[in-house]
């Protein structure tokens, strides 16, 4: 009963503290991470920082999965992140083995927790994130006191069975060291389990070593749930992680007591040094070695994930999907809104490539317009999936236990997808009035198309202007900009409408005319719809 209430402690103090570091500082982190380069070095260093940070490689890698399926990474780009991710998390086995037995943090662990609660449970606390890993933190040594209380030869003497020094032993520790890792979710906390049991001579030093060996294959199993349902390249990444920790261990197995010696000869007192100290040393060197070896051959183990896991199957009917993976992000609900931002800036894309359709109906108009007709249709029914898909993802997203940033983010973002197919809908409409006039060969004048032309230009650079900011909060600067462009527009219906109403007054087809006024219209809309994303992304 001791073991399972010191496990619950050490378990739920690092989930504690994992917790509270990711929600001060995670959102930032995860940003970072969505924006890493194609330079593997970078993403390494991306990689290692941001899991020294939040304490989980588990959470890291799915972020970096969840990113790949997102569009934000790709495959090549995540494999430096995933390999940092893997030298990162030995920071914890660290901690562990220099706070929790060069130094007696175990007395003062209990107010640790005191103050990080009455601190969090003060509302709109500053810092009730920070306090939240502050208790956390106590919580995990006041665990791992009690697991050293419990892990002696007299309270768990059978496992001395296992404590030899065999081939089988060995395997037997291996083999434990993947099932128990994979069932707590945590390397970090089977590395503090392994270190605890260690330090009180309850396993010998190579059972330790093979323990934390098998910890490695069972850290992979968050990156493969998270995988489950997303795109190619993201389950390739997710067998990078897999691979690397596989391959990697394999060739530790192969050269054991060779890498043992090797970590005997890099740790101060040798043999005679502190094993917690040792067991550390053996998680870090393991981690680095991997990185060396396979670091250069980035490029060929993307190439074998893609031998692996095919291309999806691209249907006939383009349909666009964002499915809320529980999985993903349960722990990190900015990965969450990060998906999502990047879904309405894909939607902001096609509605630009729509708008330019306009552009090029209003410059030439001739039977060839036709098929950009029929691609628009498709256009259209892609960006109304895209609305009903996105407003149903960011009313989960609504739901969650975000902060009130967060939420009024969430909400700005239900008013842009609404906009953004209002504007699709206009751009369809008058790219059908194009098409119209093209069928029914309506004869314009050609002053009254150069008159469009500026007109359609000030509305598409105020589109521009929204893609570039789509998922930024606008200055009240920006926004008299905004307001200038829709001015703009304004003075421009005015004027082409007054032209065409003396037009009709001097006999000119009225069909024409009243079609030509209709495209004004729908255009100016569309600076409506622009002017309303901005007012909406001020207030972000």
């Amino acid at each position: 009963m001791a073991l399972i209430g010191s496990l619950g402690f050490l378990l739920y103090g690092m989930k504690l503290m994992s917790d509270g570091i990711q929600k001060s500082a995670g959102e930032r982190m995860q940003r970072t991470l969505s924006l890493v380069t194609g330079n593997r070095f970078t993403a390494l260093l991306t990689g290692m920082f941001i899991t020294m940070v939040i304490q989980s490689s588990g959470a890291t890698t799915v972020m970096v999965v969840t990113f790949i399926n997102a569009g934000l990474l790709t495959l090549a780009q995540s494999v430096g992140v995933i390999f940092g991710a893997n030298i990162g998390t030995t920071i914890t086995a660290w901690i562990v083995a220099i706070f929790g037995f060069n130094f007696k943090i175990s007395a003062v662990a209990l107010p640790l927790v005191g103050i990080g609660y009455f601190v969090s449970i003060v509302k709109k606390a500053k810092y009730a994130n920070i306090a939240q890993a502050l208790m956390g933190f106590g919580m995990l040594f006041m665990g791992l006191s009690g697991l050293s209380e419990v892990f002696t030869p007299e309270q768990l003497g059978f496992l001395f069975v296992i404590k030899g020094e065999g081939v089988i032993s060995i395997l037997v520790g291996f083999v434990i060291g993947i099932f128990i890792t994979a069932m707590l979710h945590s390397s970090s906390a089977f590395s503090a389990i392994v270190i605890t049991m260690a330090y009180n001579g309850l396993v010998s030093w190579e059972l330790a070593a093979a323990m934390t060996l098998g910890s490695n294959i069972g850290s992979t199993i968050d990156a493969v749930l998270a995988a489950m349902g997303t795109n190619a390249d993201a389950r390739r990444s997710a067998l990078v992680h897999v691979l690397f920790n596989v391959f990697g261990t394999i060739l530790a197995l192969m050269f054991f007591h060779p890498f043992l010696d090797l970590i005997m000869f890099v740790t101060p007192g040798g043999e005679h040094s502190n094993i917690a100290i040792r067991i550390s040393v053996l998680h870090t060197v393991f981690k680095l070695l991997s990185t060396i070896v396979f670091l250069p051959f980035t490029n060929q183990l993307v190439r074998l994930t893609q031998l692996m896991i095919k291309d999806d199957k691209e249907g006939e009917k383009k349909e666009f999907r964002l499915e809320f993976i529980e999985t993903i992000g349960k722990d990190n609900f900015a990965t969450h809104i990060i998906r999502a931002e990047k879904a309405v800036s894909d939607m902001c894309d096609v509605v630009s490539v729509m708008f330019d359709r306009i552009q090029i109906g209003v410059t030439k108009r001739d039977s060839d317009y036709e098929n950009h007709y029929m691609i628009a249709e498709q256009e259209e029914d892609y960006v109304d999936q895209m609305h009903e898909q996105i407003t149903h993802y960011l009313i989960k997203c609504s739901g969650l236990q975000i902060t009130e940033k967060q939420r009024n983010h969430v909400s700005i973002m239900l008013q842009i997808v609404d906009e953004l197919e209002n504007m699709s809908d206009n751009c369809y409409t008058t790219i059908m009035l194009i098409q119209r006039s093209i069928e029914k060969k309506m004869k314009f004048q050609s002053s009254d198309m150069e008159r469009m032309l500026p007109y359609v230009e000030l509305a598409r650079q105020f589109l521009q202007f929204i893609h570039i900011n789509i998922n930024k909060q606008i200055t009240q600067e920006k926004l008299e900009l905004a307001r200038e462009l829709e001015d703009g527009i304004d003075a421009f219906r005015k004027d082409l409408k007054k032209v065409a109403r003396k037009r009709l007054e001097n006999g000119a087809d009225v069909k024409s005319e009243l079609l030509y006024i209709d495209m004004v219209r729908q255009i100016e809309k569309i600076g409506d719809n622009c002017f309303n994303i901005s007012e909406a992304l001020t207030a972000s």
